[in-house]
């Protein structure tokens, strides 16, 4: 869609943001500037914060759904690639095993890098295995899947602050982690630039947690096998799903999971699970697992699946074949009002059905559900 004109210097074509979303959605940028070093991406932010521009700063493009209309500013395109492991000397107290940093810069490919830390023997990432997008937007969502996710590991962020000019760093704490959630989502105050990984030298993965991992395994929850087990079976049942990237597979066309899991208080869940029962019989069996503070996590995929939506499409949009959770765009020239409609279909159905009002997981820009 995009158009290079001979001579032109890259900063200055137009950028498509269809052509940098994982969606295939968005028009335009303003202006664009890539940043191949983190001097470079706060220099970027900081001009454009200087000029009084709105700014977007675009890594993998995996979690964003963009308009139509495009971006009315500078997008600052990260392509920082730097990672390195640094040997502490402390060990796991409860393990006994060796504690490894890793350092990456927030555009370092993410999926690559946990395949490097697998082979590596250094776990704590394994089951984050498949997942598109870059290192900076891990802490942002705090990336998370099959009972992992990147809080557990992250040790600090090193930041932009774009309130007081200045970069800092931010530990664990300060990032405010909770369920695809952190103090970055939502506010643009601070623009990731690098993300530190206490990892641990082993053979094996960390406990399993998850029951569709134990089963594909042949396992319990709590056990450990090797690392590149782990991974290999997390990218089978992603790719099952149509989790992992393929231009070849039109399901893959998505920003991943597009609701996250509603989370309830336990007289909530009796009566979310009653309604259930009157819809669909008392033998509906609707899950429910404890978030490990007296709530209840629901899973937006059966809510969708029993609301009636499989197969459901508005437009060039659909639900995904493979997931209900996914909604894809098809080839050609989709449009992020189809989806965004699509989207509303699902969200307002499984609120008509059970009263629960689902929550977008994506990063939306220029537009809103």
């Amino acid at each position: 869609m995009s158009t290079v004109h001979e001579n032109e210097a890259p900063e200055n074509q137009v950028l498509w943001l269809c052509d940098h979303t994982t969606l295939g959605l968005g028009g335009p940028a303003t202006t664009s500037r890539t940043a191949r070093t983190t001097d470079e991406l706060v220099g970027a932010v900081a001009a454009a914060d200087a000029a009084g521009e709105p700014v977007l700063v675009l890594g993998g493009g995996s979690n964003l759904v963009v308009s139509d209309d495009g971006f009315p500013g500078t997008v600052v395109l990260v392509d920082t690639p730097g990672a390195s492991f640094e040997e502490t000397g402390d060990t796991d107290p409860g393990t006994g095993e060796p504690v490894v940093l890793l350092r990456a810069e927030a555009g370092v490919e993410w999926d690559p890098l946990v395949e490097r830390t697998v082979a590596e023997g250094l776990n704590g990432l394994e089951f984050l295995s498949g997942i598109p997008g870059r290192v900076g937007s891990t802490p942002i969502q705090n990336v998370g899947a099959y009972g992992q996710d990147v809080s557990q590991t992250i040790r600090e962020v090193l930041v932009y602050d774009r309130r007081t000019g200045e970069r800092r760093v931010l530990d664990n704490a300060e990032c405010g982690f909770t369920y695809r959630d952190s103090a970055f989502k939502g506010d643009d105050r601070y623009v990731v630039c690098e993300v530190v990984f206490a990892l641990r030298r082993a053979k094996l993965s960390r406990p399993i947690a998850y029951a569709e991992v134990a089963r594909a395994l042949g396992a319990e929850a709590g056990d450990r096998v090797p690392l590149e087990r782990a991974r290999e079976t997390v990218l089978g049942l992603r790719r099952g799903k149509g989790m992992v990237l393929d231009p070849d597979d039109p399901d893959t066309r998505s920003a991943g999971s597009f609701f996250t899991n509603p989370v309830v208080t336990a007289e909530e869940f009796a009566e979310v699970r009653a309604r259930a029962d009157r819809r669909l019989g008392a033998d509906a069996g609707m899950p429910g697992h404890s978030d490990g503070n007296g709530n209840v996590k629901l899973s937006a995929a059966w809510l969708i699946d029993r609301a009636g939506f499989r197969g459901h499409a508005r437009g060039t949009a659909r639900v995904s074949s493979k997931h209900v959770l996914a909604l894809t765009t098809v080839p050609g020239a989709p449009t992020t009002e189809d989806l965004l409609a699509l989207a509303r279909d699902v969200r307002d159905g499984v609120e008509e059905a059970f009263g629960v009002r689902l929550v977008n997981e994506p990063v939306m820009v220029g537009v809103s559900l």
